[in-house]
Formats: C-alpha cells, structure tokens, sequence
C-alpha cells in the first residue's frame, strides 16, 4: 500500500505545478518578461539564420556548379587525354576523385560570387516587398498572431536549408526566410514598443532587443563553420530550427493567440495607414537615418575580406575574425544610449546625430588602414554608431506614433524594417559593382560622407521629445462619447505658454504638416 502514495502525490503535483505556472503566467509583469525574451530569441533566431550561411553557402554553390556532367567526348577518356584533362593536377585521376579529374567546372568562378551576391540580397529584397503588407496585417491582427506566423515560416525555411541539394532551393529557402522576418522581426519590435509603454522602460527592452540582434551576426559564422566542418552541413540548420520551433511552443504558452482573450486583444483601435506614416516627416526623418547608418556595414560586409587580402594580404581567419570584437563597442553602445536617454529623454536626436558622426568618421577610416588592428578598431567604431543610432531612434518611432498618430506600432516598425532592407538589398549586389568601378576607397569614403551629412538632418528632431498628448486616453474615456479606444483629437504641439502662463512645448520645424492630419483624423 505504501508505494501507491507517492504515485497519487504525483498527479497532485503535477496540477500544483500546473497551477503555480498558471499564476505566474498571469502576473502583468513576468507575462512581459517572457513576451520580451520571446522576441529576443526570434530576432537572435533570425539574425543566426541570415548570417550562418556566410562560411557555408560558398560550399553549397560550388558544389551545386560542378555537378557531375561530363564533358563531351566521342570516346571514354584514355589515359592520354585524361592526363590532358587533369593538366594542373599533380596525381592520376582515382576512382576516388573523378569529378575532379575528368569533369570541369560548368560556372567560373565570377559567376558564383554573383550568385552569392543575389542569394544574400534575395532575403531583403522580399522582406523589402512583404513590409507594407506585413505591416497594416500587423495592425489588424495584434502581435502575437502574426509573430507566430514568421517564427512558423522561419522553422520551414531553415528545414529547406537543412535539406537543400541546390542553388534554386538555396534561393526559395533564403526567400522564404525573408517572408519570415518581415512577419517576426516587425511583430516583435512593435509588441515590445506595446508591452512596454512608458520610458525608460521602452529604450531598456528595445535596447536588449538589438544586443540580441548583434549577438546572433555575430556567432553565426563561427556557429554554422564549426557545426558544417565537424557535424555535417544540415547540423546548424536543424539547431537553429529546433529553437525557432521552440520559441513558437513558448509564444503559444504565453501568449495563447488564439484564446478568446487574444481576439478580444485583435480588437485594437485602427492604426494609421502605412503611406499616412511615411508621409509624417518626423518618421520620414528617422527612416532616412536608419538608412544611412546601415548602409557602411551592409556594402562592407561583401567587399572588405577582398580588400584586406589585396592590401594587407590577410588571411581568410583574419577577414572573418576582424568583425569579432566589434561586438564589444556595439553592447557598449547599446547600453550607454539606454542610460543616456534615461537621464536626459529629450536629446535622443542628439545621440543618433553623433553616432552618425562617428559612422561617418570610421567609414573614412577604414580604406586608410594598412595593417589589421586599425582596421579592427575602424570596424568597432562603425558599430558603436550603429548602435547608437539604433537604439535612440527605434523608441523615437513608438513615441513619434504615440504622440501625433494611433498607438498601434505594426505599421511603424514596418516602416523601419523597410529601412534596413534597403541597405542590405543594394549591398550584396551594388557594392561590388562599385568597387570595380570606382574602388573600395570611393565606396567607403562616399558611405562616410553620407553619414556625415545626414547627422546635421537630426537637427529637426529636437523638439520631438517636448511633444505631448493633447489630452490623454483616460480623459477622452470618461468625459467624451465613446468614439473608440484612442482620442482622435489632433495630437498637436502646444504653444510655449497658454493663457494662464503654464509652459507648453516649442513649436517645431513640420508644424505645417499638422493640418493635414488633423484632416485626416476629423474625417475618420
């Protein structure tokens, strides 16, 4: 009788558990917490995906190019003409090795790089497409439904490159990883804008979004090397789909997005379309930084281990090594941004200005290094800007949308992510064609000069962080007929004093735009 008490216990425990997990899902707190590492790991996730195949995929096309088809010939090679075939090999074909005795290449060498270049541009020129679309879904369907939906579509991507044999899957897998990320990376930046409200709150968890980002660029190669090299090719695919399939289970779990209390979440207040954002020349203005910033490291990345094998001949370990420590200066960056902007708020253009600034000045740099650590420490200033632009404009967009639009932030990051495609779009495939034609000097000192240029444009945003609610949700709640969640009141920026001499923020520089909303948000 004895040993059937600790076999009733268990099922007891096991609801106890249950219950306490339960509750603990339940707590507003922890629940944003979990919310807030489940999009960390899909962005993580993402980003190994994009950057693992950077070790790997020259493999996969060379031995998609030399697939055995042998070269025409009347009669079976004889040891004299197969010597003639073999001429720059120093060993008589083998059974061992006769694709690489008797066969030639179908492609040379040139039309692999080109290859590679549209197979790295093919996943952001689809994201760059899918983006408004994604976008204004996003909106209407809350986050969690469609955050689920990209980190689904990134498990079916990664098993097609786990299991891909050649160049025309490589290229539908890679596409398909771009209709992924456009659904999970937006998702789950604007479910972070949404989870986390107030500042300095939003920065933090922004913030250590993109430290997530980083982090998975950067132990991706070494990552997908080491596992191709000692594991076989399918080995880092199949990891990394296994933890995309588990990041959906724990969403599922968490979130539950298709729960009654998840369709009642879907019934968001209508968010302002897409175009009437990107029309806003606040977004505008922001969007155009995002740009600038990321084009130096997206033409870079394709170009810089030629260029350093030309001018410092640097070995291939060295050309992938020299973006190792820029992680460091990128964390750093993040986190001195967060602290700033948690101190001082209001001069978040001013850290996006000079991370540009110092972007500019790296870019510039970098073609005057003749030796691998300056050119190491080139490269970690240009990800430090980064990271200051990035992590003091991606909350600006949220507070630019809370203060003069809906607050329903899809569309937005949409509009952001639209940002970065462009840049990684153009780089795989126009940077190359500028270093032949102009060299890599012209490039690198062009980028840095555009990012110098562009810091002085920030200037426009500094009275962004003045800007207030004309009234806020609550009061248009009880004092106002109901006519939806938000206040459709133009979100407008106060003269410097009202008549009882209270102190309003300062006009600022688009002020004629306003009207054009308040049209808009009247007629609606």
């Amino acid at each position: 009788m004895e040993p059937a008490a600790p076999a009733g216990q268990a099922p007891a425990a096991a609801s106890k558990l249950s219950e306490a997990v339960g509750a603990a899902l339940q707590d507003p707190r922890r629940q944003r917490r979990l919310v807030l590492v489940i999009v960390c790991v899909a962005l993580f996730l993402d980003n190994m995906l994009y950057m693992v195949i950077v070790p790997i995929v020259p493999y996969y096309v060379h031995a998609a190019s030399e697939k055995p088809t042998p070269t025409p010939s009347p009669t079976p090679p004889t040891p004299t003409n197969a010597s003639a075939v073999t001429v720059n090999t120093s060993e008589p074909p083998t059974a061992a090795m006769p694709a690489k005795s008797i066969v030639k290449p179908q492609h040379p060498r040139d039309n692999e790089d080109v290859k590679i270049g549209v197979l790295f541009a093919s996943k952001a020129i689809l994201q760059l497409l899918v983006n408004p679309l994604s976008g204004t879904f996003i909106d209407r369907m809350s986050y969690d439904l469609p955050l689920l939906l990209g980190l689904g579509v990134l498990f079916a991507s990664t098993v097609m490159f786990a299991f891909a044999e050649d160049y025309a899957t490589l290229f539908a897998a890679r596409s398909l990883q771009g209709l992924g990320s456009a659904f999970a990376d937006t998702s789950g930046i604007a479910m972070i804008a949404d989870k986390y409200p107030e500042e300095p709150e939003r920065s933090r968890a922004l913030g250590l979004a993109l430290a997530f980002i980083s982090f998975g660029s950067l132990v991706a190669p070494p990552f997908g090397g080491f596992l191709h090299e000692f594991a076989g090719k399918s080995a880092p695919f199949l990891v990394l789909a296994a933890v995309s399939l588990f990041d959906a289970l724990l969403l599922l779990v968490v979130a539950k997005p298709f729960s009654a209390a998840a369709r009642a979440r879907a019934n968001l207040p209508v968010g302002t379309p897409i175009h009437r954002l990107m029309l806003d020349p606040y977004i505008a203005v922001v969007a155009g930084a995002l740009t600038t910033c990321n084009i130096p490291l997206a033409f870079l990345e394709p170009t810089i281990a030629t260029w350093m094998e030309r001018t410092m001949a640097a070995s291939e370990w060295e050309a992938g090594i020299a973006w190792l420590p820029a992680f460091v200066p990128h964390v750093l960056g993040v986190y001195l941004t967060v602290r700033l902007a948690a101190r001082y708020p209001h001069l978040q253009w001013l850290y996006g200005a000079f991370g540009l600034a110092v972007i500019g000045a790296s870019s510039c740099l970098v073609p005057a290094c003749r030796s691998f650590a300056p050119l190491v420490i080139s490269l970690c200033g240009l990800c430090f800007g980064i990271a200051l632009v990035d992590t003091a404009l991606l909350p600006t967009l949220a507070f630019l949308v809370d203060v003069r639009h809906v607050s329903v932030y899809g569309s937005v990051y949409a509009i952001a992510d639209i940002s970065y495609c462009v840049a990684y779009a153009l780089g795989p495939i126009v940077a190359g064609h500028i270093v032949h034609s102009l060299g890599f000097a012209q490039l690198s000192l062009g980028m840095g000069l555009a990012n110098l240029l562009y810091a002085p444009v920030l200037l426009l945003l500094r009275n962004v962080g003045l800007l207030k609610r004309s009234r806020s949700e609550r009061d248009v709640l009880l004092d106002e007929p109901p006519q939806g969640l938000y206040d459709a009141v133009r979100l407008r920026e106060r003269p410097m004093s009202d008549r009882d001499g209270a102190p309003r923020s300062p006009p600022g520089p688009f002020d004629a735009c306003e009207e054009d909303d308040y049209d808009y948000y009247t007629r609606s």
